[in-house]
């Protein structure tokens, strides 16, 4: 009992049997990744078609990426179309606050 507090204290782990199943979990993809990884190097026309299929793949997010900025985009201007004109001003002024903060907030994480 003394053992598990003080390792819940210094870890900050629920308990003890957490980080072991965490720790075997670790492992068990490590080892499922280093098999895949094996059988994807013994193979290099797989390799190759892997490689392009990752690529694509991600040259497809990055635009579904674009189209929901675009999306957003033509919303705000419909929204803006729409909003009566004695508070367009101080609409423009809170997007772009808004905006400014969150541009803010991800450089930040950068």
């Amino acid at each position: 009992m003394v053992v598990d507090q003080m390792l819940k204290n210094t870890i900050g782990v629920t308990n003890t049997e957490d980080l072991i199943i965490e720790a075997v979990r670790d492992l068990v993809k490590d080892e499922i990744k280093h098999q895949i990884k094996q059988k994807i190097d013994e193979d290099p026309q797989l390799k190759a078609e892997m490689k392009q299929a990752v690529k694509d793949f991600l040259d497809a997010k990055m635009r579904e990426g674009y189209a929901i900025f675009k999306l957003t985009k033509c919303t705000a201007e419909l929204g803006m179309r729409i909003v009566p004109d004695d508070m367009k001003a101080q609409l423009s002024k809170d997007v772009a606050e808004f905006i400014e903060k969150e541009v803010t907030q991800v450089i930040e994480k950068m």
